[in-house]
């Protein structure tokens, strides 16, 4: 059977499909913003030979729709007195020095926001019961609203769900996609419970006409889904539970880039995937990071996460002169349409066609040449924004480039530095159509030793998503105190979660003796707010004293301890690619691979530049800056006095000279 990952950027989309006969083979082409799908099932049209094959697709329709306001017209149902807690939220102000900051408004309206006089208290005990009367006019309301989606939570609905169920039962006749909080997300926190419902509820039904939109362009042959989490669910549940596919793209890039950085030995890896919209940064630490407590677009989702930082430079980032003068680039991105000047349409000037005005792209091997760039349209624009600045075309250039990589090397201390890591004990994995040509240049500015490349980097995303597990995660509030229980008792507790975990990948087709349970406690100190994910094995209570010292400086023995909420993570792992070794060169000699040179700029001062095909580069290969680097999914810049090795498996490990 064929295989195809599929990862849907803002600028390109990307496949990587093994055929029936094992070969592998890569593709990328322009997304299609309007329609998603279209370049989707465009692509796996173009790759597939066969009838039968599986796709495993990330999809950014989730992110968008909540990022644009583009999602369905959502109902909330909560108990009465509570309708208002989504626009209440927490006290917190993420600007605290912005005297004119302003939270976003609520993805639910005010008038599609109802409370029915219902009450379960914290034991989960039923207080005041539903009123059958008081559920039927609000039928009548809904349907009166044209809502398109509901959101239900009440409050310790996570302990007694009865209220949750008979209101959906009395919603079918409505015919209108229902998101429950204790399926969704059965924690303590109505805010961020009722938050993360809203949000599935919102972005669901869109979700659901795009997968049946593929289910029915590939004919009925298996379609999985990326999740946020670093694993794949099946079309029907990702349909279902939307906001666990938020972050499925980024996230495929990590866990391609764990595997891989693994396979060859580089277990500490900063992540760095610039793409033609936006960069992605994430810290692995011999294993994934993973993060409970999330936003998008202002708003809590506590599901599971990767932990992933973005922020908005890419290949496609515009760049501008300010109100005062000053030259910005990004977040605005050209797209894919009109995309850069280069590529044929664009008229406003972006990182992509800076670094093609100093050189560092080659038109001719850009796709593997299958896509021709327009460099003679970028000398009218560069002259006019160049005289706008009072620069000089070359300074305009190199200072766009300068710009966008201080951004990203803010994004990379955000998830380093400031959580008390020391970039220079990692390496820096570079993939993205766009790394390449930074990650050099960004790895001296943070003193990281070596660069990372994968084979075919542009394409790791969708790489990624083949190597990735299958994932399901559980978890349940809980409230006790560390003292007054033992191992044993909160053994008992997981049980129900493992019976559902073991159920659910069963249903996904993995053997039972595939399946990993992994078992997490959410906890802190009596009187504090929030929680430290700790591994659940006997000593559970000095690892929680570990993990806190590490985090936060600190840890103190004589405080009472409490388990708030117990976690499940059920791991399924089915066939996956394996990546075979590269035949070794010779002699570290790459005369055979370089297929050209010209004049590129490194610091204003033009210099002779090695063009170098990466196909015919070999195990033990050696590329010495100043060099370019070409293959089909990506360009690799090598500035003067850096060493790219070739490894066993075609990875390039570029040594940075950092002083």
């Amino acid at each position: 059977m064929e295989i195809i990952g599929v990862d849907t950027g803002g600028t390109f989309t990307d496949f990587i499909y093994k055929t029936a006969d094992g070969r592998w083979g890569v593709y990328k082409t322009l997304s299609t913003p309007h329609n998603p799908a279209e370049a989707v099932l465009k692509g796996i049209k173009r790759v597939v030979k066969g009838d039968e094959y599986r796709v495993i697709h990330g999809s950014t329709v989730a992110t968008n729709a909540i990022l644009e306001r583009k999602g369905a017209y959502t109902a909330f149902i909560t108990n009465k007195g509570f309708e208002d807690i989504i626009e209440i939220g927490r006290q917190n102000r993420s600007e605290l020095y912005n005297l004119f900051y302003r939270r976003n408004t609520p993805l639910v309206p005010k008038e599609l926001r109802f409370g029915l006089t219902c009450r379960v208290d914290s034991k989960g005990n039923v207080l005041v019961d539903l009123d059958e009367d008081e559920i039927e006019e609000l039928v009548k309301k809904l349907e009166e609203a044209e809502a398109e989606s509901i959101a239900v939570c009440f409050i310790f609905s996570y302990l007694n769900p009865d209220h949750e169920l008979k209101v959906e039962n009395s919603f079918r006749r409505l015919g209108l996609p229902v998101s429950l909080s204790h399926k969704i997300l059965s924690e303590f926190r109505e805010y961020e419970r009722a938050s993360t419902t809203i949000i599935n509820a919102y972005v669901a039904p869109k979700m659901k006409r795009y997968i049946n939109n593929l289910i029915e362009g590939i004919g009925g042959n298996e379609l999985r889904i990326m999740q946020s989490n670093g694993g794949s669910i099946s079309a029907e549940v990702a349909m279902n539970e939307s906001v666990r596919t938020i972050l499925s793209g980024p996230a495929g890039g990590a866990v391609g880039a764990f595997e891989i950085g693994k396979m060859a030995g580089f277990n500490r890896l900063i992540t760095f995937d610039m793409g033609g919209t936006s960069t992605d940064v994430s810290l692995i630490d011999n294993k994934l990071p993973l993060t409970f407590e999330s936003q998008i677009a202002g708003f809590p989702v506590k599901v599971p996460m990767i932990d992933i930082h973005t922020v908005g430079a890419g290949g496609g980032s515009i760049a501008y002169l300010d109100a005062g003068g000053s030259l910005k680039v990004g977040p605005e991105s050209a797209g894919a349409d009109p995309g850069p000047i280069c590529y044929g349409k664009g008229e406003r000037i972006t990182v992509t066609d800076a670094n093609l005005f100093l050189g560092r792209l080659v038109p001719e091997f850009f796709l593997g040449g299958n896509m021709k760039l327009a460099r003679e349209r970028l000398d009218k624009y560069f002259k006019e924004m160049a005289g706008e600045a009072k620069l000089s075309e070359l300074e305009l250039a190199e200072g766009i480039l300068t710009v966008a990589n201080a951004n990203m090397e803010r994004a990379i201390r955000v998830i380093s530095v400031d959580r008390g890591y020391d970039p220079r004990e990692f390496a820096l994995f570079s993939f993205g159509g766009a790394g390449g040509m930074h990650a050099a240049f960004l790895a001296r500015l943070l003193k990281i030793p070596k660069v990372f490349v994968p084979k075919n980097p542009g394409i790791l995303s969708a790489i990624g998503m083949l190597l990735a597990d299958i994932v399901k995660d559980y978890s349940l509030t809980v409230m006790l105190k560390a003292e007054d229980t033992n191992y044993d008792e909160i053994k008992v507790l997981f049980e129900p979660l493992d019976e559902s975990g073991i159920k659910d990948l069963m249903a996904e087709g993995i053997e039972r003796d595939k399946i990993v349970l992994e078992r997490y406690l959410d906890m802190r100190y009596v009187g504090q707010s929030y929680e430290i994910v700790v591994p659940f094995k006997e000593n559970y209570i000095e690892q929680f004293h570990k993990l806190h010292e590490r985090n936060y400086g600190y840890a103190d023995k004589s405080k009472k301890v409490e388990i708030v909420n117990i976690r499940v993570r059920a791991v399924g792992s089915p066939e996956k690619p394996v990546f075979e070794k590269i035949p070794k060169a010779k002699s570290s000699n790459i005369q055979d691979a370089v297929i050209g040179e010209k004049q590129v700029i490194f610091d204003s001062v033009e210099r002779k530049t090695k063009i170098v095909d990466r196909d015919k580069l070999l195990f033990g290969s050696v590329v010495e800056g100043p060099a370019i680097v070409v293959e089909y999914s990506s360009t690799i810049v090598l500035p003067p006095k850096c060493v790219g090795k070739i490894d066993e498996f075609g990875n390039l490990i570029i040594d940075v000279e950092v002083d």
